[in-house]
């Protein structure tokens, strides 16, 4: 069984999901609902839950600010939290887990299972790329974590080469003729990128603009990467990639 706390500002809200996982969720038993920051704080010391529903938005003491409060927590998190582009993409980044309102019980399910499966909470390496990503511009911040079997890998974005579809997994082509295997779609990781120079030239593939060494022409053409691999183009891509390569010309 697994103890969770329900932090959010609306009453509502925190009935509604306390009901869908009473309905969908049976594993998770839910030992407290809070409706501030700092009431918040004095439950998750008295109960010492083993998962936290942490809503964004609220006032006085918003559910990152808490998380400051609390630098040694043992415990795992899931976000929930209105449609907010930014927020979502600074968890994303930072590979760690969310729920959009209204919250959808798949969703939910499939949330609280990778909870389940998992050995350990967040690391604070984790929450402290949150908070950086939060703070500071996306120029700023240089490093990803990406999840995989093993578990977090840091990586530094200017060190990807490329990134290559492999199912629901992307193999991750590094500098040094290393690789990793993310368990994230190549779709996730474009979008977890997308405020970097990367382009997707083909259903398959996503590259590192920068690692560009070459374009051979053909019917959608191929690119070659700085570490020698030949990476095609598909036909739908090729004219929006020379235009993003080459320099306008008035």
């Amino acid at each position: 069984m697994i103890k969770a706390i329900i932090v959010d500002d609306e009453p509502y809200s925190c009935e509604a999901l306390d009901a869908l996982l009473n309905r969908y969720c049976p594993d998770v038993k839910v030992v407290g609902i809070c409706n501030s920051g700092r009431e918040a704080l004095q439950e998750i010391k008295a109960q010492k839950p083993q998962l936290l529903f942490l809503d964004i938005e609220m006032p006085q003491m918003n559910g990152f600010e808490l998380l400051q409060e609390i630098p040694d927590h043992d415990f795992d998190l899931i976000f929930t939290t209105s449609y907010d582009q930014y927020a979502i993409k600074a968890i994303r980044f930072s590979a760690l887990d969310y729920l959009l309102k209204p919250i959808d019980h798949d969703e939910l399910e499939a949330a609280v299972h990778k909870v389940s499966g998992r050995h350990q909470p967040p690391s604070a390496r984790q929450l402290e790329l949150l908070i950086h990503r939060l703070h500071f511009p996306a120029a700023q911040i240089n490093k990803v974590a990406f999840p995989t079997l093993e578990g977090l890998q840091m990586v530094t974005v200017d060190s990807i080469i490329s990134c290559e579809s492999d199912s629901n997994y992307t193999i991750v082509f590094l500098k040094d003729k290393q690789k990793i295997v993310v368990s994230r779609t190549l779709k996730d990781i474009e979008e977890l990128l997308e405020d970097y120079p990367f382009f997707r030239i083909h259903h398959s593939y996503l590259v590192n603009l920068n690692e560009i060494n070459k374009y051979v022409k053909g019917e959608g053409g191929y690119v070659v990467m700085s570490d020698g691999s030949a990476v095609d183009v598909s036909r739908s891509k090729k004219e929006l990639l020379l235009k993003t390569l080459q320099p306008s010309k008035e």
